[in-house]
């Protein structure tokens, strides 16, 4: 051949990669696994503090690995993420959560009745009962951003246990949409105390969850108070769960059922706190806002913390492409970053003084301090001599009310 023929082109080599968390996923299974731990840890060392294992598995078993281990810092090629998207064994180690979880309510059920343990043990238990709620929420998440009609299912019976079904309306077709500004209630304003924020976020939710379901069957011509009404039929199931479990074990397990569900949301909304604290989307000239980017929610790198809540940490990532499942989630340099986990992070919000010393300063210097580009409390911006960040330019509401790129694509429901 002549040295000087023209070379023929060379076939791109296939990638090789594989991923090295694969077998790591079931480990989030040790939070629904965690009423039958405590049960065993308690008998065998006869310490009632076990019953609490749900929140010791959390607050301090998590934190401790994350503390000892690297941040996770890799992503999956690009080129990869379809055929790791179709890869169902991520989907299995989801779906698994949920027998587990109820599992482990019936479980609990009939420990408060016939276990042998006084009511600080029974509200300890129920503490594990919620935390496993709290993280329901979470697989809920993961499974209601889905476009098969199983896994949105399958959302609205992990939100039953703590009686949030309207998550399942108000996250996708509200908070995604309305993100990172000061129309989200479930966005946390910069010097907004966790407390404050709670009531906030709750009641805002519910209520404009409530438009938008109630909206969507009037443009259809169905009833609002119906059997297509997503909020109602997610409530049912949590009617039909609860009624269930007090008729078979009796009206005395019904405080801690409750005590259970609030606990559970009350970890979701310290989530929501956490993700957004203070970040505001940029805007165009017209005054509407931008397609939420990378810049527009906190992210964590911490390796066990993201292996226990579905990489929910790489939080960015799942605002700019929401339909992504979350084995493909990428993390981003240019993404603000929390200190630690959210596990330590939610521990931090309870306390106020505590997360400003630690948030404030971290958020101004994201911000290279300046106060324009701060999603503030509005009389924190008075106080200041600011502008309010909701009344600048034309009506807010206006100006996130259309989708963006950013929100999930609209589906049958």
């Amino acid at each position: 051949m002549s040295s000087d023929a023209p070379a023929r082109p060379q076939a791109l080599a296939p990638v090789r990669w594989r991923d090295p968390k694969r077998h790591w996923w079931w480990f989030a299974l040790v939070v629904p696994l965690s009423p039958f731990i405590a049960w065993g840890l308690v008998k065998t060392l006869h310490l009632g503090l076990f019953w609490a294992a749900g929140v010791l598995v959390i607050a301090v078993l998590v934190p401790l690995i994350d503390l000892v281990t690297r941040a996770d810092k890799s992503n999956p090629p690009e080129e990869l993420t379809k055929a790791l998207e179709n890869d169902r064994f991520y989907r299995y180690c989801v779906y698994a959560y949920l027998p587990l979880q109820y599992l482990g309510l019936v479980f609990a059920c009939y420990l408060w009745v016939h276990a042998p343990m006084g009511i600080p043990e029974r509200i300890a238990l129920a503490s594990t009962v919620g935390v496993v709620g709290g993280v329901a929420i979470n697989t809920a998440h993961e499974l209601g951003h889905k476009r098969t009609k199983l896994e949105r299912r399958l959302s609205k019976i992990a939100l039953a246990q703590s009686f949030y079904g309207h998550f399942y309306v108000e996250h996708n077709h509200g908070h995604h949409i309305r993100v990172a500004t000061p129309v989200d209630p479930a966005s946390a304003r910069f010097g907004e105390a966790y407390w404050f924020f709670l009531p906030r976020s709750v009641v805002g939710s519910l209520r404009h969850a409530w438009h938008i379901e109630s909206g969507r069957l009037r443009r259809r011509g169905q009833r609002v108070f119906g059997p297509h009404n997503n909020i109602l039929n997610a409530w049912a199931l949590s009617v039909v769960l609860f009624a269930t479990l007090i008729a078979v074990f009796g009206w005395s397990i019904a405080p801690y059922l409750a005590f259970q569900a609030v606990l559970g949301f009350v970890l979701l909304e310290a989530v929501n706190y956490l993700e957004h604290y203070g970040l505001l989307r940029s805007r165009r000239a017209d005054g509407s806002f931008m397609k939420t980017s990378f810049r527009d929610s906190w992210n964590s790198d911490h390796l066990c913390s993201n292996l226990f809540l579905y990489q929910l940490q790489r939080h960015s990532d799942h605002h700019a492409n929401p339909l992504r499942r979350y084995q493909t989630l990428r993390t981003s340099e240019v993404s603000p970053q929390l200190p630690a986990g959210y596990a330590v992070m939610i521990w931090c919000a309870f306390v106020p003084p505590l997360w400003r010393r630690v948030m404030d300063r971290r958020l101004l210097a994201y911000y290279d301090d300046d106060l324009t580009k701060i999603n503030m409390k509005p009389r924190l911006a008075r106080k200041l001599g600011l502008t309010p960040p909701g009344l600048i330019g034309p009506a807010t509401s206006a100006a996130v009310s259309r989708r963006t790129p950013s929100s999930p694509p609209a589906r049958r429901r």
